[in-house]
């Protein structure tokens, strides 16, 4: 479905369901450079259990309009609007990576608006290497095969995958290859740039699930436990052998850790 937010068309996968505003709603918002399909399993199970579903690709994103926002802040706020935006009083939010950090601030800014945060591949900082940066900001092919190398556990490298022959790690990059220009270098600076996670945490009011792979190379475990611990009352569920694409890499663990939440 598409939405006006902010005289933008957003658009929204709603799981396969019409959307309910009625109904309680979860809002999925992705990582950096992608667009909603990346939580295909996720919202078709929750549109099908009881809830109204908005897999949003954000501005300057997949299918929505506009261009992407340059800051984390902003898209917090983006967040909110989207919210009123539905008709909805409020949601709760399943965030992955650059999505997540995105979740944890609209919580924090906006309380009324957030019912529930789920934070999947989150750390209290994501510093992005230079190089990653500069290649994003080119254009280069280079930078979607540094994120989905590093973005995938043993699963994308070695196989395991439940669905024989899923080649993830070229699943990533024909993602990453079809977003629009300049959208993955504004994310990757997003993320660099933001450093309001901790102030942000201990603000939160609502429920809170972080969700982190053990084998993540680009928000460790470790670094989220940390984040977690600031969070009054979070929860954690830790995937073993799961890297930061944990959607793609083991979907119905996430799914369970989602779901036993929401």
């Amino acid at each position: 479905m598409h939405l006006t937010v902010n005289g933008q068309s957003i658009y929204a996968a709603t799981g396969g369901k019409p959307f309910d505003a009625g109904k309680p709603a979860v809002i999925f918002l992705h990582g950096a450079g992608m667009d909603h399909t990346v939580w295909a399993l996720q919202t078709r199970y929750f549109a099908y259990h009881g809830r109204s579903v908005l897999a949003v690709d954000l501005p300057g994103h997949g299918r929505s309009g506009g261009t992407a926002l340059a800051s984390i802040a902003a898209l917090a706020d983006w967040v909110a609007d989207l919210v009123a935006a539905a008709g909805l009083k409020d949601a709760a939010l399943v965030g992955h990576s650059m999505g997540a950090l995105v979740a944890l601030e609209a919580a924090a800014r906006h309380p009324a608006a957030v019912r529930a945060i789920a934070l999947c591949g989150v750390a209290p900082k994501m510093p992005v290497h230079p190089d990653l940066l500069a290649a994003a900001a080119a254009g280069e092919h280079k930078a979607y095969e540094l994120i989905c190398d590093w973005g995938h556990g043993p699963a994308g490298h070695y196989g395991g995958h439940r669905a024989p022959g899923l080649w993830m790690l070229g699943g990533g990059e024909r993602l990453l290859e079809t977003a629009h220009a300049g959208a993955l270098s504004v994310d990757l600076i997003n993320c660099n740039a933001y450093g309001e996670a901790e102030a942000g945490a201990v603000k939160v009011a609502c429920p809170a699930l972080l969700v982190l792979g053990s084998e993540d190379r680009m928000t460790p475990a470790r670094a989220g436990q940390k984040l977690a611990a600031l969070i009054p009352g979070a929860k954690v569920a830790l995937l073993p052998g799961a890297g930061h694409m944990m959607m793609v890499e083991q979907p119905d663990q996430t799914l369970d850790a989602l779901k036993g939440f929401l």
